[in-house]
């Protein structure tokens, strides 16, 4: 506590023109307090004005006041000189080359700590408090040290440009706004610095979604290693305790199994490592951005935000989201089995025949998800043939045109029984299973259709049979003027443009599932994101008769 008192004692004893301990203290009329021939030097700097002031508060003095030694404080002062205490700020405090220098400091000027743009000037701390206390000067707008303060001055008319012109996209004063930039789109330069660092935080916040995308991203593919690592270590020891059962023989065709599956290991250690570079130097790249675009969007200087600003505002690159996606593998657990097969069978003719034993692990499936197309003519690229399965048509249900086209019918239909079939449910699910990325059109008429996918293994009767009451299907319920998303009982109301055609994109592998309103332009319904467990397939369904009439139609469309 005691350093901390002498600080105190060293400041109001010290001089705020030379900031060093009082020489000669002097006391004006204001109060205030500075060495005599300081405040002698200030004086005489101001001799050619009508007014001389005080350089802490600024009052004004009509005749220049006498000044008489204040012989108390010189006694303090020289106490404090005899404590052998230094009054002289640190080195670090003054200002250096690259540094911004106090304006008002005399002799050897101390570092900036905010620049005024009203003033046009720069102060250190002490020089700075007027602008706290004095209420004609808390208005200022005060910024950051800069050196480019004259860059706020407009050469033509040497006023403050406070105003931005958004047509001619420049920085100008209020008299510009009368003459050669009059009728412009104008606004207060603080409004439009506002906008810009709202756009740039719009930015930044696209990169660290990105950015948590790929530290996603690359903890999957540290485990994927973790996980190859360890099949390929069992793996390589059951083939060795295996292979110690056998002869001489079988002993050297360890040694080959061996060798290909660490080859194999390498090859996929090897290629995921590629991918966690590529994401590593992406996740660096954008977190570069991020701080230049955050550093960008703190300055309060719009100069500097505009001439920086076309070259970072804009994200580059695209903002999609990807994803790392991983099937569940065996990976060298057939290696096992075959040498185990070996073992038990082959034991007998081993000497006269070598069986190869080749490694049929599968390529680990870990590339980044394409991303999902932006235009009709990128999802008619994934267009699949779907037809319906008259295995699970309700007998509500007529199929025509080539098992393409469902119609509601109020007769039963002479179906044969079979266990796939719904009962009491208007709905029917297709026959090709959907995996990879696939798209498909539906064009319906009538009151209500239920466009939807589903598992196999869906409920065939009861009320949660149903397409979207039960967490095996995801169904989209399109009705004259409006639309449902349901799945597991849980209704979410999607907006979007009325159409009798739509469209649904599957990528079964990123867990995408996007419903879209398809007219002369597409347009996004729905997506969900979530994690397939099992094939799926295509459904169709229609409302009962205590809804709509009997008549309804949906139609899965000829896209190639």
């Amino acid at each position: 506590m005691e350093p901390k008192g002498v600080q105190l004692d060293r400041e109001t004893f010290s001089c705020s023109i030379c900031l060093d301990l009082l020489k000669d203290p002097v006391a004006i009329p204001c109060g205030h307090s500075y060495c005599m021939n300081c405040i002698k030097d200030h004086w005489d700097e101001e001799d050619g004005k009508k007014l001389l002031s005080c350089p802490q508060c600024r009052q004004t003095f009509t005749t220049r006041p006498v000044l008489l030694k204040n012989t108390m404080l010189a006694v303090l002062v020289e106490q404090l000189k005899k404590t052998g205490l230094q009054a002289a700020p640190a080195d670090h405090c003054y200002a250096g080359p690259e540094d911004v220098a106090c304006d008002v400091c005399t002799g050897r000027r101390l570092k900036a700590f905010k620049s005024c743009l009203v003033c046009l000037a720069s102060y250190c701390e002490k020089h700075l408090q007027p602008h706290y206390d004095a209420p004609p000067f808390k208005k200022h707008q005060l910024v950051d040290p800069s050196n480019q303060l004259q860059e706020n001055i407009c050469s033509r008319h040497d006023e403050v440009m406070k105003i931005f012109c958004r047509t001619d996209q420049q920085c100008i004063c209020y008299l510009c706004s009368l003459d050669e930039h009059k009728g412009h789109d104008t606004v207060s330069a603080a409004a439009e610095r506002t906008e810009r660092q709202r756009e740039l935080e719009g930015s930044r916040l696209n990169i660290q979604q990105r950015i948590q995308d790929r530290e996603k991203d690359l903890k999957l593919l540290h485990q994927e290693v973790e996980a190859i690592n360890l099949s390929a270590d069992k793996t390589v020891e059951d083939s060795e305790k295996m292979f110690t059962e056998l002869i001489r023989l079988m002993e050297n065709r360890s040694s080959d199994v061996k060798q290909q599956v660490r080859s194999q290991q390498r090859t996929e250690v090897s290629r995921v490592k590629e991918l966690q570079e590529k994401l590593e130097q992406e996740i660096t790249e954008l977190k570069r951005n991020d701080a230049e675009l955050k550093l960008l969007s703190h300055t309060e200087d719009l100069n500097q935000l505009l001439h920086h600003y076309p070259s970072l505002s804009p994200l580059s690159g695209s903002t999609d989201s990807s994803s790392i996606n991983i099937r569940p593998l065996r990976y060298f657990e057939d290696v096992t089995a075959a040498v185990s097969g070996l073992r038990d069978e082959l034991q007998d003719v081993l000497r006269d025949k070598w069986t190869n034993v080749s490694l049929t692990g599968t390529e680990v499936d870990i590339l980044l998800s394409a991303p999902e197309p932006t235009a009709r003519d990128g999802f008619l690229r994934c267009s699949c043939d779907i037809t319906l399965d008259p295995n699970t048509a309700d007998t509500r249900l007529l199929l025509s045109d080539g098992n393409r086209k469902g119609t509601f019918m109020k007769e039963h239909q002479s179906y044969s029984s079979h266990p796939d079939r719904f009962s009491r449910c208007l709905q029917v699910l297709s026959r090709e299973s959907l995996t990879g990325r696939c798209y498909w059109e539906v064009e319906w008429r009538g009151g209500g259709v239920r466009v939807a996918v589903s598992y196999k293994n869906i409920m065939r009767t009861g009320s949660e049979c149903l397409f979207g009451l039960n967490n095996k299907s995801w169904v989209l319920l399109c009705l004259n003027n409006s639309f449902i998303f349901l799945h597991n009982k849980v209704q979410t109301p999607v907006s979007g443009p009325p159409s009798s055609r739509l469209g649904v994109y599957l990528d079964h592998r990123a867990g995408i599932l996007s419903f879209y309103s398809v007219s002369e332009t597409m347009t996004l319904l729905h997506r969900v994101q979530t994690t397939f467990t099992q094939p799926l397939y295509a459904g169709l369904g229609f409302y009962g008769l205590g809804f709509y009439s009997p008549g309804d139609t949906a139609e899965f469309c000829k896209l190639k």
